[in-house]
């Protein structure tokens, strides 16, 4: 379900998927070679590069991987999901088969049922009764993970624990579905390992450790304030103007709003839908806007940028058991409070200010369409 913000739009996005470049998806097939051919050429030469310098490329060509993968599952650069299958097949980030990343992505874009917990498998929250049952321990990792550093400690960690719980226990149910794509992607990684191992000088926990963690790391950088608890689904969607490097690195992604509003529109064209209609979508958000990934870090390296309990959006609520309180208040001085619908970021306010003065409104119903 594509979201249009009016009917012109419509049409320029409709004329804009009949041009060559969208057509052909040349920029897309250009990225692919791009990431294959500079993965594979670090690791080949490892060693006369150093391991110093080659494993910290690896995990960003990883971590630029698992961008590409999210532009296959869209779509991107072919309408046939078997071969994008294929170009996202290689476990070059380690931890998951793509096939899974794919089914649980889409889920994931559901927005109406956006961050709750019980339905979209990539929320940061929990629910209620899942805060209630769990130990001091996991309240406060739990609380330690939304904070900025906490995301690139921790993040990967819950990721692979989530997705590797959810494996077994739909195994358990007897739902078999997903276990050829997990058998495959072992069988690929383990290939892979091996000719890291003796052909590259690359050990295995050295890939592991050195490239696929950090890989999931520096992925968390983009997910870390991406989606927030609110009311209205348009509002839990980021705008994060970030730099070109991660622009690059994320593929646009950082638009997340846009992208979730148009999900068939490929990477290379987020950037100009959104400047075309940025006054616009910076209303749509709700004033959820950032200026980069740097002001996220100086605002919420050690405090709390949202509370973990998904519908808490009170100032004053406080996380439950004051055990778990009080070891957090011990670990970052104290508890922030919650990034709030009705607020926005002081970049926002100028934004409203400057569309009060005349610039171009958002219109009060945007038009929805399924994909063709």
């Amino acid at each position: 379900m594509s979201f249009y913000l009016d009917d012109a739009q419509r049409h320029t996005l409709t004329q804009r998927r009949n041009s060559f470049t969208w057509r052909t998806e040349w920029p897309t097939w250009l990225l692919i070679g791009a990431i294959y051919g500079g993965w594979f050429f670090i690791a080949s030469h490892a060693r006369g590069f150093g391991l110093s310098i080659a494993i910290p490329l690896l995990a960003v060509f990883s971590a630029w991987y698992m961008s590409l993968q999210h532009e296959l599952l869209h779509g991107h650069p072919t309408r046939s999901p078997f071969v994008n299958g294929l170009i996202g097949f290689a476990p070059l980030a380690v931890w998951f088969p793509y096939r899974v990343y794919r089914d649980l992505h889409l889920q994931h874009h559901d927005d109406p049922h956006l961050t709750h917990p019980e339905v979209d498998p990539e929320s940061y929250f929990v629910s209620r009764e899942a805060w209630r049952q769990a130990g001091v321990l996991t309240r406060v990792l739990l609380i330690a993970r939304n904070t900025f550093v906490g995301r690139l400690l921790l993040g990967p960690a819950f990721s692979i624990a989530a997705t590797s719980t959810q494996a077994l226990r739909k195994v358990a149910r007897g739902d078999w579905a997903d276990v050829p794509a997990w058998v495959a992607h072992f069988v690929a990684l383990a290939g892979l390992v091996v000719w890291l191992d003796r052909q590259c000088g690359i050990a295995p926990w050295m890939f592991v450790a050195g490239v696929g963690y950090p890989a999931l790391a520096l992925s968390s950088v983009r997910s870390f304030q991406e989606h927030r608890d609110a009311d209205l689904h348009e509002h839990r969607s980021v705008i994060n103007e970030a730099a070109w490097f991660w622009r690059l690195l994320f593929l646009n992604n950082n638009y997340h709003l846009v992208h979730h509003d148009l999900p068939h529109v490929p990477w290379f064209a987020l950037r100009k839908v959104y400047v075309a209609s940025r006054v616009q979508y910076v209303q749509r958000s709700g004033g959820f806007l950032v200026k980069g990934y740097s002001e996220w870090a100086r605002q919420y390296a050690f405090a709390v940028a949202m509370r973990p309990v998904h519908g808490d959006l009170s100032r004053g609520a406080r996380f439950g058991r004051p055990a778990a309180a009080a070891a957090f208040d011990t670990f970052s001085g104290g508890l922030q409070a919650p990034l709030r619908v009705t607020s926005t970021t002081p970049v926002a306010r100028r934004e409203a200010r400057g569309s009060a003065n005349g610039e171009r409104d958002a219109p009060r119903h945007g038009r929805y369409e399924s994909r063709s």
